[in-house]
């Protein structure tokens, strides 16, 4: 929901429900991690298979609270703001690495040389 924005009827409605929600997500995520554990003498297939399942429904509880409607609209304008960004071209991304590259060698090369100058300086001082 968009702030300055007034809630709805059905929208308290659904806002009211979400800590149950909320709290059927957790108890569904508790009964995976304890259920994998108590059946450990089961195949690790069939423990896999019910926690995926058990993950995805509470996964899918959670996407109908609002905080979970609230991620799907900002994973959608993620993917649009994504489609808007202009790329570099493969000559641009091999120019700027190269570039990136040749700073790193000569900042490393000017750090090495004041090291050694320093080292000398100190071992003549030092005697």
């Amino acid at each position: 929901m968009k702030p300055g924005s007034v809630k709805h009827g059905t929208e308290v409605q659904q806002a009211r429900h979400d800590g149950l929600k909320w709290a059927a997500v957790i108890a569904l995520l508790v009964v995976a991690v304890v259920g994998n554990t108590y059946f450990a003498d089961i195949g690790l297939l069939y423990r896999v298979i019910g926690v995926v399942v058990l993950c995805v429904i509470a996964g899918l509880i959670a996407l109908t609270t609002t905080k979970g409607r609230d991620l799907v609209e900002l994973a959608v304008s993620a993917k649009k703001e994504i489609q808007r960004v202009v790329w570099p071209t493969r000559p641009e991304t091999i120019q700027t690495t190269a570039i990136v590259l040749v700073a790193v060698v000569v900042v490393g090369l000017m750090l090495w040389l004041i090291d050694t100058l320093l080292g000398w300086a100190m071992s003549g001082v030092i005697g």
